[in-house]
């Protein structure tokens, strides 16, 4: 699977992937420069120093990275700055730390992508796979990097959880299983505010995929049924649905989810999961039907899905205080995230929103804000477009540039019994470092009311 370019590699962006990828190809024989526009964080730049790899803070020497065989692209770093624009034009292969990592692993591949729930599905299928005994890791788009993952030892089974950034930095990078959740408007920012280019990316998790190898997908995402209508997959097919009436192989009937697979039937109730709500349906779907195909025990699935806790920062229960509910889904960056969270409040909300817009249109939001939100608080530099949304649809519309200042002036406006949900829809990076220390921050002033 390996593409030989020459021994000369240049990473750009000293992040999680870049690094981990520096480090892996210190390991296997490449003479490696990383180069970051931004300042290194010092923990990353102790790993590179400890590990003798040259490398620079704070610009792009232009002469030096174009010396490169391939350049690595860190996924937070965009086409078109001018030192990737001149290595195109130099013919210099640009490739991701995926691809990178994937020729250096025999493992069974599954890949997991999509606008939402790839976290919570990468980690319920990880689950899975761990409590069933299997020799597997996780990776990717969250925690550590796959080529990091890699520096000890190869496993039998990777589950990597993949963005669209890294899907379109892969040249060979093939996946066993495919997943794909969904798609909706999100980073159209990066795509020029082309919801054709986007779904592209997102279908590049199968674009290597053979007639061996699974493709996974929702047949309740309409984006992803018209792009299948013009272009076959070549793996085999396999979809769910919360619709019983659609011919799918995973899908829900009378509070139970079935999945079936080689004439084989799974049966689960709803009540049974931990994962509650529409969205985590879906999630929970995905991976059961990646489980039947490595052919996990129905026993062994069933209690997985039954004592799988919830990731922080996505729907995450904080406290009531005064009897009002603080939920923290600071990890809805889009406004797909925060349908599902508005869709699944059963109390008026006091939604904290705001950020970094991506090309949000916020049209799918207008009926339940109107039903559910009673004020909002806005939470970011620039709040204008959520005025000009939301301004005939609830009475209170506030600004705030500061956590505790949102999460206080959310409490003073609630009421008994009504639930605060911070839930952005935006990217968090004007404010915070991303959106864990969102949460976090989040958090802290509600334990602090």
């Amino acid at each position: 699977m390996k593409k030989e370019w020459g021994k000369n590699m240049v990473i750009l962006g000293a992040g999680e992937s870049g690094v981990g990828a520096a480090l892996l190809g210190k390991q296997k024989g490449y003479r490696v420069f990383v180069s970051d526009a931004g300042q290194i964080q010092a923990h990353y730049q102790k790993e590179l120093e400890d590990s003798a790899i040259d490398f620079e803070s704070g610009k792009h020497t232009t002469d030096k990275i174009l010396q490169a065989n391939f350049i690595l692209k860190s996924p937070g770093i965009p086409d078109t700055i001018p030192v990737i624009k001149q290595a195109i034009d130099h013919d210099i292969p640009v490739i991701s730390e995926i691809e990178f990592a994937a020729w250096y692993s025999n493992a069974s591949i599954v890949a997991i992508t999509g606008s939402n729930g790839k976290t919570t599905t990468t980690h319920l299928t990880y689950h899975i796979f761990k409590r069933a005994g299997y020799d597997v890791a996780m990776a990717g788009n969250m925690g550590i990097s796959f080529a990091r993952k890699l520096l000890n030892r190869d496993y039998k089974i990777f589950i990597l959880e993949l963005s669209s950034f890294q899907l379109d930095g892969i040249k060979l990078f093939k996946p066993d299983v495919a997943v794909l959740l969904n798609i909706t408007p999100d980073h159209l920012d990066r795509y020029q505010n082309d919801m054709t280019a986007y779904t592209e990316s997102k279908f590049r998790i199968a674009l290597n995929q053979n007639q061996k190898d699974f493709f996974i997908y929702s047949a309740d995402d309409q984006q992803t049924l018209d792009y299948l209508k013009v272009h076959k997959m070549k793996a085999q097919c396999m979809a769910f649905s919360i619709n019983k009436d659609k011919q799918t192989d995973a899908w829900l009937d009378h509070e139970n989810i079935f999945i079936q697979f080689n004439k084989n039937i799974f049966k689960m109730p709803l009540k049974e999961l931990t994962l509650q709500g529409k969205h985590n349906v879906y999630n929970t779907m995905a991976a059961g039907i990646v489980s039947r195909i490595y052919e996990i025990r129905k026993d062994m699935v069933r209690e997985s899905m039954q004592d799988f806790k919830g990731l922080p920062h996505r729907l995450e229960s904080v406290a009531t205080i005064g009897n009002v509910r603080f939920i923290n889904d600071s990890k809805a960056t889009n406004v797909n995230s925060t349908w599902y969270a508005l869709e699944s409040a059963d109390a008026p909300v006091v939604w904290i929103a705001g950020g970094i817009n991506k090309g949000n249109d916020y049209e799918s939001l207008k009926t339940l804000v109107s039903q559910k939100v009673k004020a909002i608080v806005c939470l970011g530099l620039d709040n204008r477009h959520l005025h000009e949304a939301f301004s005939n649809r609830v009475d209170l519309l506030m600004n705030t540039q500061s956590m505790s200042e949102a999460v206080r002036m959310a409490f003073d406006l609630a009421e008994r019994g009504d639930i605060v949900l911070l839930s952005p829809a935006c990217a968090s990076f004007d404010l915070f470092e991303n959106y864990e220390d969102r949460g976090d921050q989040f958090k802290e002033q509600v334990i602090q009311l």
